[in-house]
């Protein structure tokens, strides 16, 4: 692509000394499996969150699934989560024997609607797991307290929201653990799979520490069954120099979101990104919403004319074959973002005539 919908390479280049320096020593120090750049990165994620732990594992996917085993979530219980969001985070609740139970969005925020939780709690209910979505809040306080009503777990899924905050706190630090994703595409992107689970309950960390490792804090001396889902120990090394730099990324996205909302005011069959008064949204993703019927062919010119572009989500998770089954009520918002929003180029370093020209290729495919 000529304007890739992500670009890592200004990233890469600016920090490039430090990575080589960070890989250099992870190999000269022949220690790649949970050596001390996993245990260093892990303190600092804790010091950055303003958390008691941070376990790092395998990926986001893995942080969630093992959220879930160490709150007790299993065969026959429920859990409520949105059904426009990537696929892992209903997945993860369907292997191990529970029901996802997909609650609509927010129209504005494309997040959960809290409004509707209360009315999807049964008696089968055993957990939340709000997905803070394109790195922007979900309103946490009302639904810590249909959570605290009920008596529910809250698993936050912050695999696009690294660093973002609500309430002047941080992401992820609300609910009982908080799970993230360091996919390189993400704000704190890792170069391969890598992910993260921070709490503050000593009990639920020392449980998800063993889970990362075949169910045990001492080798050989397993304790239950678990998973082999450890941070790697280059990932850590690289991360920890990204972490430095995060916040500083974060602000470089959300001062082009804003350069693209300014231009996009004056279109209107354009709906831009809305931020709530108490977010502070980071952009993993400058989603907009286009309400003249033409996204699908605003994403065919514009990868004909070499801009990408993705459709995040173009098939909500309940209507997936897989959830063929489920009997889910009618979810409106979720089916008609589906049918009307795209993503749109967006990197902490974006050049402003970068932008304009996939605003005037945008408003030449829609025709306005």
């Amino acid at each position: 692509m000529r304007i890739p919908i992500l670009d890592l390479h200004p990233e890469i280049e600016a920090h490039w000394e430090e990575f080589c320096q960070a890989a250099q020593g992870v190999l000269k120090s022949t220690q790649f499996i949970l050596g001390p750049n996993v245990a260093a990165f892990e303190k600092e994620m804790a010091s950055y969150l303003g958390v008691k732990h941070a376990i790092g594992c395998n990926s986001g996917t893995d942080a969630l699934l093992i959220a879930l085993r160490a709150l007790g979530v299993g065969g026959g219980d429920e859990v409520i989560c949105p059904s426009f969001t990537f696929f892992a985070t209903s997945e993860v609740v369907s292997q191990l024997g529970a029901t996802p139970v997909f609650v609509d969005i927010d129209p504005q925020t494309y997040n959960l609607d809290v409004s509707l939780v209360d009315k999807a709690v049964t008696s089968k209910t055993r957990a939340i797991i709000p997905v803070h979505l394109y790195g922007n809040a979900v309103d946490m306080n009302p639904l810590l307290a249909v959570a605290e009503r009920h008596g529910l777990k809250v698993i936050e899924d912050v695999a696009q929201a690294v660093g973002g905050s609500y309430d002047g706190k941080k992401l992820g630090t609300f609910g009982d653990i908080g799970a993230y994703s360091f996919f390189p595409s993400k704000n704190l992107g890792s170069f391969g799979d890598a992910g993260m689970m921070v709490t503050n309950d000593d009990a639920l960390a020392d449980t998800c520490y063993k889970l990362r490792t075949h169910g045990s804090r001492k080798k050989y001396f397993n304790e239950m069954i678990g998973y082999n889902s450890r941070l790697d120990e280059m990932q850590a090394a690289f991360l920890r120099v990204k972490l430095k730099y995060l916040d500083a990324s974060n602000e470089g996205r959300r001062k082009v979101a804003s350069r693209y909302s300014e231009v996009f005011s004056g279109v209107d069959a354009v709906e831009a990104p809305v931020e709530s008064t108490k977010a502070n949204h980071v952009f993993h993703q400058y989603t907009i919403r286009i309400l003249n019927g033409t996204r699908d062919k605003v994403h065919t010119d514009l990868a004909a004319a070499g801009i990408g572009t993705m459709l995040y989500y173009p098939v909500p998770l309940h209507r997936l074959s897989v959830y063929k089954d489920l009997k889910t009520t009618p979810l409106p918002n979720t089916e008609q973002a589906c049918d009307q929003v795209i993503s749109l180029p967006i990197w902490p370093t974006m050049k402003p005539e970068t932008q304009l020209e996939v605003v005037a290729a945008i408003r030449t495919a829609m025709g306005v």
